[in-house]
């Protein structure tokens, strides 16, 4: 018997440890392929996703997959064998005996299929919860200044309880619905212990078994409603498991943009023109709002063109439409003569240097920053070669650890990031170089130095490139080849400054209010 038990006990080691590693497997290759498929998403995608969300689903949900192979199917298969092996040895026993064995089990067993159906809703609903409550405490970490100068903890305080008492309200109807499937196992139970008994006794009048199989029965019988029970209450866990798994197998079954499917055209030399032919475009998710209409707009090789204008006035959206991050929704962009779409948007973004409104520096030191997203062989030379282009080599050296200092929020001043940001740019030697606002948050000493760098890209022979810039503060790009005026998603003035100044229209108004906000 010693030996038999030990022979068990390694077997049941084995198998855990079989199921532990495919467990372990299962996770890994489910947040990869999740997180696969978000990177390969369109940017309208994530318009309508929160991060808080798909961030819950990577971390929570996957690891709720795990308790599938780990711990549910594990035991499911374990106690389906026990439970088939005492069933036969009942009906050898005594067949109408285990024939009500059989009966009251499969009356438990229907009993289990439908509290893992309610199971399985009710686990969606929890995730989903979940998920918009983490959405809610990132949102208000991440602003938490905001929240502390608004004074609004209070606020952000209720619209976290709000989902937490959703939260609770489920649980409590989880907890109710588990608390009917125990009542029905025990009254099952006890109603099978006492059929044998009745029964076994019946028959043991009659001659029909002994009493050692009548007691040999009620401990099989035990061992097999045991095992349904087990069996029932991991088949929950496992909805439960399926049920907040769902969404995370609807991200993973979304296919690709068609911009990583297809491959477009490479082109063997890129001159930097390009072309706006009758352009209008409407966000997806707001498609009653046309933010830009039959735009028409050539910009030639080694150019450098500036587009002003109110705010909404669809410049940041040309922008968005020349990466390619959305589609025109009528029209098409040209690129030295080509259809953007046909073009393969990988070798399209490499030639592309971009510095964007706010821009996101990564938890990284200041060196890897710098060369992110270059794909080609540069040495720290080069990278202290464009922070000093960006006027950022100075401050860089008197961080903590200069080139090597781990950036972090509290570092970095708005204007430190941007000149960041335009070295990663500058360091790219794109052929188009877009500043989306990039001199928004700098003071006027290092707006100056940025000037310098739109000089020298505009002068030097060895830096030539085209050169798109978008800007409020209208004396940054008073120097530009062209100057585009944007108001209401059209283009309504074009020219140089003293041009647009003797027009006496849009953008002398602007001018002027600048000026005599200035004075």
């Amino acid at each position: 018997m010693y030996h038999v038990r030990n022979m068990q006990v390694k077997i049941f080691g084995v198998r855990g440890y079989c199921f532990g590693v495919a467990n372990m497997i299962l996770v890994k290759r489910t947040r990869e392929t999740l997180y696969s498929a978000l990177l390969l998403q369109d940017i309208s995608f994530f318009d309508s996703e929160t991060v808080g969300d798909l961030t819950s689903r990577l971390g929570a949900d996957c690891q709720q997959v795990s308790r599938v192979i780990g711990n549910d199917l594990n035991l499911i298969l374990r106690n389906i064998l026990q439970g088939g092996g005492a069933l036969i040895y009942l009906l050898i026993l005594s067949k109408p005996l285990g024939l009500c064995t059989l009966i009251i089990c499969s009356t438990l067993g229907a009993i289990m299929l439908v509290y893992g159906q309610y199971q399985k809703k009710a686990a969606k609903i929890v995730q989903d919860v979940t998920a918009s409550s983490n959405d809610v405490a990132q949102e208000t970490l991440s602003l938490i200044r905001t929240v502390r100068v608004y004074g609004t903890e209070k606020e952000e305080l209720g619209r976290y309880e709000m989902w937490l008492e959703r939260l609770a309200d489920v649980s409590l109807r989880q907890s109710a619905g588990y608390g009917l499937w125990n009542f029905s196992f025990n009254f099952l139970y006890h109603a099978t212990q006492v059929i044998a008994v009745l029964l076994g006794g019946m028959f043991i009048l009659s001659g029909r078994i002994t009493a050692e199989q009548l007691t040999k029965f009620i401990l099989y019988s035990e061992w097999l409603i045991y095992s349904t029970w087990w069996v029932g209450d991991n088949l929950s866990s496992l909805m439960q498991s399926v049920g907040a798994s769902e969404k995370v197998f609807q991200l993973m079954d979304l296919l690709p943009s068609d911009q990583f499917a297809s491959q477009g055209i490479k082109l063997q030399k890129l001159t930097g023109r390009f072309e706006f032919l009758d352009v209008s475009f409407r966000y997806p998710s707001r498609p009653t709002v046309s933010v830009l209409q039959h735009v028409n707009l050539s910009v030639h090789p080694n150019e450098v063109v500036a587009i002003v204008g109110l705010s909404g006035s669809g410049k940041s959206t040309l922008v968005n439409l020349l990466l390619r991050l959305y589609e025109p929704t009528n029209g098409q962009v040209l690129i030295d003569g080509y259809p953007l779409k046909e073009l393969d948007i990988v070798w399209w973004r490499e030639r592309i240097g971009y510095v964007g409104q706010e821009p996101k520096l990564f938890r990284m030191d200041v060196s890897s920053n710098i060369k992110y997203g270059c794909h080609r062989d540069v040495g720290q030379e080069d990278v202290e070669w464009a922070a000093k282009q960006a006027y950022a080599h100075d401050f860089i050296l008197s961080l903590p650890n200069g080139y090597q200092t781990l950036v972090d929020d509290d570092l970095l001043s708005g204007g430190q990031k941007q000149r960041i940001a335009i070295a990663r740019a500058i360091l790219r030697d794109p052929a188009l170089l877009i500043l989306d606002e990039a001199t928004s948050a700098l003071d006027a000493e290092s707006e100056h130095n940025v000037k310098g760098v739109l000089r020298a890209v505009r002068n030097d022979l060895k830096m030539k490139r085209t050169v798109l810039i978008i800007a409020h503060r209208l004396s940054t790009i008073q120097a530009a080849d062209r100057i585009v005026v944007m108001d209401g998603g059209q283009i309504v003035e074009m020219g140089t400054h003293n041009e647009l100044l003797v027009k006496d229209g849009l953008y002398a108004r602007l001018t002027r209010k600048q000026a005599d906000a200035v004075a």
